[in-house]
């Protein structure tokens, strides 16, 4: 039995699902051959991702490969509720709605591990911690698990330093068909889809503070030089700063930048990366908005304690009021580019989403002969998704030769 919000939704989130379908050509690829083979028959698969139309693809993919598939958001306002109907209409269990309370969140992460897995695919580690904290007679028989996002690997890696972690997890993000693309050239755009779409606001001739200078951060600041905008980038890492320098953007700390931005955009992982200090430097109306996994990069507490209740002004758009300015939040601090858009372009998932297919492919191909670590996925599956990537591109590379590659293994 499924808890979501509306069944006679359905239709509309078959809309969303059939458009993605079309422009995700690798997953198709990989499609083609799993639903002949069917490599998960009888195996139960629990999924915790955002919960839009291209995770509910990979899940329709997962479930036509013979698994049995229940799936909950990883993140309350990334949920889009037509989905949800459409997957449940498919015959996958799906717990979850738009705009969960925390309660009703933890709940359906309860709901979903209650299917037993014998794999999993999560995003941000609630649903693995959730495992092994509360469920913890359930592993014995979970073959593996898959991770999707840096903050999810950072909680495993801690999970394994201290001996608790009892299933291997495949470091998905950590892939280079991922991090390269997914985080860079998604992130870079869907954070701005999501902050236009929520400010109708024009960007050119503003001020851009980026916090954090991965490759997410390398993404949102890309776009916002792109389109038209200055860029200060703050970091804690001198070499990501020198970077940032190199690549025309000024750099400097938090405390000196919050003076001058328009649109602070926080890609960190970590928490309170925008607090009171810098709220009272701000100028009036100025934008602050989260692009990391979990909703503690902009300090909401302190918000509130300057400024008291927020007040709707627009959807996703809270004002905070004290002094005499204004600063506004986007969607409640929470991941901006899923909250108040609809996550990356689907040709960007369609690479991430085929390494999560293949991750577990090889997990359950390898059961009971790898250890309880957080592992690398295999070169060959980066590359094998790169080559249907190119295909789908109707792009060609080049071969070595016999003797290019004899030269490239030698040392006289």
């Amino acid at each position: 039995m499924s808890t979501i919000r509306d069944a006679s939704l359905a239709p509309a989130g078959k809309m969303k699902i059939d458009w993605v379908r079309e422009h995700m050509p690798v997953l198709n690829e990989l499609a083609k051959d799993f639903r002949q083979s069917k490599p998960f028959t009888g195996l139960r698969i629990a999924i915790c991702l955002h919960l839009e139309a291209k995770t509910a693809y990979m899940a329709k993919v997962l479930q036509e490969s013979g698994a049995e598939v229940t799936i909950t958001g990883s993140n309350p306002l990334s949920t889009q509720d037509d989905v949800a109907a459409a997957l449940v209409a498919d015959g996958i269990t799906v717990h979850a709605w738009y705009g969960a309370t925390a309660a009703e969140y933890d709940e359906h992460l309860q709901k979903t591990l209650e299917c037993e897995p014998h794999l999993l695919i999560d995003d941000g580690g609630d649903l693995v911690t959730m495992l092994h904290t509360r469920y913890p007679h359930l592993l014995p028989q979970v073959r593996g698990g898959a991770e999707e996002t840096t903050t999810g690997l950072v909680r495993l890696r801690s999970m394994a330093a201290e001996g608790a972690l009892k299933i291997p997890m495949m470091a998905v993000n950590d892939a280079y068909c991922k991090y390269l693309f997914d985080n860079r050239y998604g992130t870079g755009q869907s954070v701005w889809d999501g902050i236009m779409r929520a400010t109708n606001l024009v960007v050119a001739g503003k001020t851009v503070v980026v916090a954090g200078y991965g490759w997410c951060g390398k993404g949102v600041a890309m776009r916002a030089r792109g389109l038209g905008a200055r860029v200060i980038v703050c970091e804690i890492d001198p070499i990501k700063a020198v970077e940032a320098v190199m690549d025309g953007h000024t750099v400097m700390p938090m405390l000196e930048a919050a003076e001058y931005g328009d649109i602070f955009i926080t890609v960190t992982g970590c928490r309170d990366v925008i607090t009171r200090e810098h709220y009272v430097r701000m100028k009036n109306g100025a934008i602050l908005c989260n692009a990391g996994h979990f909703d503690v990069e902009v300090n909401k507490n302190d918000l509130r304690e300057l400024a008291g209740e927020p007040q709707l002004v627009r959807r996703n758009v809270e004002a905070f009021e004290f002094g005499s300015k204004r600063l506004y939040l986007l969607a409640e601090g929470r991941l901006v580019n899923l909250a108040a858009a609809d996550g990356h372009p689907a040709e960007i998932m369609d690479m991430s989403f085929a390494l999560q297919v293949e991750a577990l492919h090889y997990l359950n191909t390898n059961y009971g002969q790898l250890p309880n670590e957080v592992l690398p996925l295999p070169q060959s599956v980066d590359d094998k998704v790169a080559r249907h990537k190119l295909a789908a591109l109707g792009m060609g590379i080049d071969k070595l030769t016999p003797e290019q590659e004899a030269y490239l293994q030698s040392w006289k």
